[in-house]
């Protein structure tokens, strides 16, 4: 069986359960389950805590998990990214008081304070700046308060808990991160099985981002309408009973859809209809 990693709580757990349900595995029930099998897809499960995700996958005892990027890179594990999920995306950045430095340049000699010190380290390192980390478990605004650090590096969405704690961003991210999927550093890409689940992943992805329109227009309508609507390779294009009409289909971006059926309408196109896409294979 296949053996895959997914994390069992936090902002990665739900988003990734219902991934893999649209995917069409079985997945557990109770959030006290640690591993389920699904015999029918020959898959077995393993809900595991998201920051251990990477180092049991590098140990080879596991062949494939789902866990953020920003923890992957944090643990130092010997494991890779192989497919991004789009979901629990994430800033990290550096934060101080006003004034403090306007990027990673300025940190030399500095104490900084978080709870991903191997991304901050790695950071560093690859910047030029010896500083020091020092790894505190969450709430690392308190820190320079507290004297403890005169920086923090952290996930930052929209500002607010740093602005209450009357710090701000300065420099670039650090990183920009979202739930991937990951393997040991080394192992066979090509296995089937895991083929097979990184295209189950794929179609759930399209089929997130995709809907499938449906319209008629006149013939001589044609080349604009399908300029609006190509498709993926190319639309579908059928002949109607009544003469000098065609029905069409494809795919559209689901986040275009409204203006594409306004445009649609403009140039005479009628009947035109969006539906959801449940799955599919590129």
């Amino acid at each position: 069986m296949l053996r895959i990693a997914v994390p069992n709580k936090g902002s990665l757990s739900g988003p990734a359960a219902d991934m893999l349900h649209e995917a069409g595995y079985r997945q557990r029930r109770e959030s006290k389950e640690l591993r389920i099998v699904d015999p029918g897809n020959d898959v077995e499960f393993f809900y595991l805590r998201p920051r251990d995700i990477a180092i049991y996958v590098s140990s080879g005892r596991l062949d494939i998990g789902i866990t953020g990027r920003d923890l992957l890179v944090d643990s130092g594990a010997d494991a890779e990214e192989i497919l991004p999920l789009g979901f629990a995306r994430s800033t990290f950045r550096f934060a101080g008081k006003p004034g403090t430095a306007s990027g990673v340049e300025d940190l030399k000699g500095r104490t900084i304070a978080t709870s991903y010190e191997g991304i901050v380290a790695r950071h560093l390192a690859d910047s030029g700046v010896d500083a020091s980390v020092v790894h505190l478990d969450g709430a690392v605004e308190t820190a320079i308060e507290l004297g403890v650090a005169g920086v923090i590096a952290d996930v930052v969405e929209t500002g607010t808990s740093l602005r209450n704690a009357g710090l701000e961003v300065f420099g670039e991210p650090i990183m920009k991160s979202e739930a991937i999927v990951i393997r040991r550093t080394g192992s066979d890409a090509e296995e089937p099985k895991i083929q097979q689940f990184l295209r189950r992943l794929q179609g759930v992805l399209v089929a997130r981002t995709y809907v499938m329109m449906d319209y008629d227009c006149r013939v001589e309508q044609l080349e604009k309408a399908v300029a609006l609507t190509p498709g993926l390779e190319s639309p579908t294009v059928s002949p109607l009973h009544n003469e000098g009409w065609v029905a069409v289909r494809a795919m559209v971006p689901a986040k275009e859809a409204q203006r594409i059926m306004d445009d649609l309408y403009a140039i005479g196109a009628r009947a035109i209809l969006t539906t959801a896409i449940h799955a599919c294979r590129l």
